[in-house]
């Protein structure tokens, strides 16, 4: 049985997010945003272990009184739960096996992102092994019997540890088990809301992975993306696919060529990642003499990134980019002063593009911290610790973006209207 009517507007009227030409859209109007990296979101959703959805709701508010609307989260995690450097508890303990507590905590902060008509860009897998990701997939297989943990595990090793990792695409049992993942969170029904995730327009897109690398694999990896997505989009026609790629990244090695990951007709649009601080651009000890160049460098590669996305036609998302509190101070009190000076040049150039009807769509900064406090600033996350906008196996306390960073808060709170306002 069908119902048809005779008003059209009724009939658009779908709150998913769509891409027509080289930009967003919802119900025919554009679409941009200024948001945050909020992966630990599912975590805190939870009833069980770890959950804290008093906390949750009130982030959720700072959030959207911050004009802060769009979050990318983790839509997956795996275990075991026993292994260092983790977000615990894991998504997925074993495969195939899921936590109930997490799992329903997923469908938690989804419902309440829908009050606020928010959107999630929703990461289903991991190049790094702060969540298990591909590393961890590669144990299940039965590939290895251990992950070569990367620093700060004494002996790590960031090469072997992307050897290792990247190796998950000509691991055929890995993908599979990865297969079987997003077939069953794509076909899962929100607890809640008892919506379908496929028919939930909270959802603006299914990421396939954070900061997927292709090392040495070349064609395989290519192959990987347009597969992985075509599968996404088979179970789920309805929402947007993204690669979670960082771009072309500081070193030819890591693999990745932003038209290449992106060509996929299976891929909506395209997505950039840029960290001065990581890659050796800028030195907080030395900001008088490196800041200038760190933020030329962002901004070229974000105006490069553009021409590359506006070639292969398709809208443009930074959803990273962060530094540190002054001095690579971890203490949460620690003035902000080098912060809001690059957040205010970033937004300011995602904004002045984005305006001229430019392919750059929005932005995530990374990440956002609330309420949370670290325990020990610079010291690594343990289970009963905040979260925080910085991930297990990071130094606790080093890009996260507090509820009492007021400074900060407000140049948040500026440019999301601004960005918010384009086209509307």
């Amino acid at each position: 049985m069908s119902c048809k009517t005779n008003d059209k507007s009724f009939e658009e009227k779908t709150d998913f997010v769509t891409v027509k030409n080289t930009g967003f859209q919802i119900n025919g109007k554009p679409y941009h945003y200024l948001g945050t990296n909020f992966w630990y979101g599912l975590n805190l959703g939870s009833k069980g272990t770890a959950g804290d959805r008093e906390r949750l709701i009130r982030e959720l508010d700072r959030l959207k009184s911050l004009g802060v609307t769009n979050l990318r989260i983790m839509g997956g995690s795996e275990g075991p739960d026993t292994e260092p450097y983790r977000m615990v508890p894991a998504l997925q303990p074993k495969p195939g096996e899921y936590n109930q507590d997490v799992l329903e905590g997923l469908d938690y902060l989804l419902s309440e992102m829908k009050k606020r008509d928010m959107y999630a860009i929703v990461c289903l897998n991991n190049f790094w092994n702060w969540s298990g990701g591909m590393a961890q997939y590669i144990v299940w297989a039965g590939a290895a019997d251990s992950i070569p943990y990367p620093p700060p595990h004494p002996g790590g090793d960031w090469g072997k540890y992307q050897a290792f990792a990247s190796d998950f695409y000509t691991t055929p049992k890995a993908v599979d088990l990865f297969n079987k993942h997003i077939e069953f969170i794509t076909n899962r029904k929100n607890s809640i809301s008892n919506i379908a995730y496929k028919d939930d327009p909270t959802i603006m897109a299914w990421e396939l992975a954070n900061e997927p690398r292709g090392i040495k694999k070349g064609d395989v990896f290519l192959k990987w993306i347009d597969t992985t997505a075509a599968l996404i989009k088979k179970h789920d026609p309805n929402h947007l696919v993204t690669t979670g790629s960082e771009g072309k990244t500081s070193s030819d090695l890591s693999g990745t060529d932003l038209a290449k990951d992106h060509a996929s007709p299976n891929i909506d649009y395209t997505t950039i990642h840029i960290w001065v601080q990581n890659w050796g651009y800028y030195d907080p000890a030395k900001a008088d003499a490196t800041y200038d160049s760190a933020l030329r460098y962002a901004l070229n590669y974000l105006e490069e990134h553009e021409e590359i996305s506006r070639q292969i036609n398709k809208p443009m998302v930074l959803e990273e980019f962060g530094i540190s509190r002054d001095l690579n101070s971890h203490v949460p009190l620690t003035p902000v002063t080098v912060r809001d000076k690059y957040y205010e040049r970033i937004f300011e150039d995602v904004y002045a593009r984005a305006s001229k009807d430019s392919v750059v769509a929005g932005c995530n900064f990374w990440a956002w911290g609330g309420e949370g406090r670290p325990r020990v600033p610079e010291g690594m996350w343990k289970p009963g610790d905040n979260f925080i906008g910085d991930p297990p196996h990071e130094g606790q306390g080093w890009y996260s973006v507090y509820d009492k960073d007021s400074t900060t808060n407000a140049i948040i709170k500026k440019y999301a209207a601004k960005l918010n306002s384009i086209g509307r």
